[in-house]
């Protein structure tokens, strides 16, 4: 676990996570399979992001897409590649379920911003960076607050707000609305994208 992060805040993410996976670990094979048989190989998604103070770390999510190329070779688009499986995995968050992997490991929480791309590091303003001033999240205020339907400067508003008003407490009330979120397949996707857009950076930058 990075030095500088709460001993209770530690406490709390295991205390949750052990048994949570131990609980749901049928229901994580049960993905596991089905990704296999339906997207193929690999089963898990796994990306460098930075977590702490900036520090990299292997992010582990499900995988929801194929590896569909275009006749160049390249990549088709997210929107061709994500089949109606994939949406469904995203739709519910159980493409999320291997981060508990990286909680387990200290280096993600339960709760805080959600870890975002290497290249994004250099485009935060100074205000914006402080969102690496605590733990990355598997949840956060931002995805409680809007997800992906609030734009880049208003998440990353939510994410500093976090950072100056977490507590325990705090934490304990956005795991509640995430699971309400989850219900009702909130904020899912940004308005006229298959997943999100990309941050380009703060306008003037």
């Amino acid at each position: 676990m990075p030095k500088g992060i709460p001993f209770p805040k530690r406490v709390f993410d295991l205390v949750l996570t052990i048994p949570g996976t131990i609980l749901i670990s049928p229901l994580l094979l049960v993905l596991a399979i089905l990704v296999r048989l339906k997207l193929g190989s690999p089963i898990l998604f796994r990306q460098v992001r930075p977590g702490y103070k900036g520090q990299l770390f292997t992010l582990n999510k499900f995988r929801s897409m194929t590896d569909q190329l275009a006749p160049d070779g390249s990549l088709l688009p997210d929107a061709q590649r994500l089949t109606a499986f994939g949406r469904f995995l995203r739709s519910t968050s159980l493409d999320e379920l291997p981060e508990l992997i990286n909680v387990l490991r200290g280096e993600m929480s339960l709760v805080g911003p959600r870890p975002l791309l290497i290249a994004y590091l250099d485009r935060y303003s100074p205000e914006q960076a402080r969102r690496h001033d605590v733990l990355p999240g598997i949840t956060g205020w931002a995805q409680v607050k809007g997800r992906n339907a609030l734009s880049w400067e208003e998440k990353f508003k939510l994410d500093v707000w976090y950072v100056d008003n977490r507590s325990i407490w705090l934490d304990i009330r956005i795991l509640a609305f995430t699971f309400l979120k989850v219900i009702r397949r909130e904020g899912i996707t940004q308005p006229g994208s298959a997943t999100a857009e990309e941050f380009r950076g703060n306008p003037g930058n």
